[in-house]
């Protein structure tokens, strides 16, 4: 059973960032090819690219919160990086040399969706 659980979370965790290595740092013709160190540095350009819109994303939500907010939106985001640390230590803690591309596929979909909310925030 373990095994079976550990295999459907790796697999649903991987299914939704095949569009998003394929897409991801909004150029739909960066694709992460190659040997398995190849996919894990091109995911790690990808995912410090992403983090780059992420904290432009957090400061313009910063500026959009009311002050009451802006304490609770900083407590938020450093939750968010522990829960987004852990997660993706746990695939990286799989079997095989894949659990190295899950773990950094992991830190690239996880950045890139909280970019998004981020982003969400700052554009209302």
């Amino acid at each position: 059973m373990y095994r079976i659980t550990t295999a459907l979370l790796f697999s649903l965790h991987l299914l939704a960032p095949a569009a998003a290595v394929a897409g991801a740092a909004n150029d739909p013709g960066q694709k992460c090819d190659g040997s398995t160190v190849q996919i894990i540095e091109c995911l790690k350009a990808l995912t410090a690219e992403s983090d780059k819109r992420l904290n432009k994303a957090f400061e313009t939500a910063i500026k959009a919160s009311t002050p009451m907010q802006v304490e609770k939106l900083r407590e938020a985001e450093r939750l968010w990086i522990s829960f987004r640390d852990a997660d993706c230590h746990f695939f990286g803690l799989g079997e095989g040399t894949v659990a190295g591309v899950a773990a950094a596929q992991c830190l690239l979909n996880l950045t890139e969706a909280r970019t998004r909310e981020l982003e969400g925030i700052g554009n209302q």
